[in-house]
């Protein structure tokens, strides 16, 4: 997934009322950005780091720009959640996830359980379908002898239960159920859950796996250009 235009780069004042943050610019002029993440955004939100924005031309727009990525911990991290969706299905299609090719179809934002839509839905004449989940990952922390873990999630998530559990309906009926997580940061070399932070989610994810849901995670190559989903992580539990 290309960004549309070249991104501009500016340096964090504040991240406030979760989905605003004012951005110095380059010629010192501040601007207000969008921030299409409701998470915690622990260690990529401080005073002072780099990060780069996007900017639309639409004149309907409250916002010009978008907070799209931060340089944190020597790499760097994308933080609009608005993007994996479009990142997974990008790489579906193109057959660069192997557990779920084979599928005719695909379909995006298909509502299923209780006033629910899931994010990805692939569909076969020979097989059942497959709900596939996407969920966004940036947090991460560093843990002995495991090195640099992704986490999920970085705040309580009620819906993300909820999804957990709609997800295990629909294997009991006969679907297939994937939860892929996305890790939009380059820099880590497993995935866990976050359990101390969302006990509950812990919770349901371990009964939906009892239940045959599925889990994949895949991290992101990332530049100043776009996003592209890239190598497997393993799932550490």
């Amino acid at each position: 997934m290309n960004f549309p235009a070249p991104l501009v780069p500016g340096t964090l004042i504040k991240r406030y009322k979760r989905f605003l943050a004012d951005v110095r610019l380059g010629d010192g002029e501040v601007v207000c950005a969008h921030v299409a993440n409701s998470g915690a955004m622990t260690g990529l939100k401080d005073e002072g780091m780099t990060v780069w924005l996007s900017r639309s031309d639409n004149p309907k727009r409250k916002l010009a720009y978008t907070w799209e990525l931060v340089e944190a911990d020597g790499g760097i991290v994308g933080v609009n959640t608005s993007h994996p969706n479009a990142v997974v299905a990008e790489a579906i299609a193109a057959g660069r996830v192997p557990e779920l090719t084979g599928y005719a179809a695909i379909k995006r934002e298909v509502r299923y359980g209780v006033n629910s839509r899931i994010d990805i839905l692939l569909t076969a004449p020979d097989r059942p379908r497959c709900l596939v989940e996407v969920k966004n990952v940036h947090l991460r922390r560093d843990r002995i002898g495991d090195g640099h873990v992704a986490e999920f999630p970085d705040g309580v998530t009620e819906r993300g239960a909820k999804h957990l559990r709609e997800l295990s309906d629909a294997v009991a009926v006969g679907d297939r159920a994937v939860m892929l997580f996305l890790v939009q940061r380059t820099d880590c070399t497993s995935f866990t859950l976050a359990a101390d932070i969302d006990p509950a989610y812990a919770a349901a994810f371990a009964a939906a796996r009892a239940a045959g849901v599925e889990a994949l995670v895949y991290a992101c190559a990332i530049d100043t250009s776009g996003l592209t989903l890239d190598h497997p992580l393993p799932l550490a539990l």
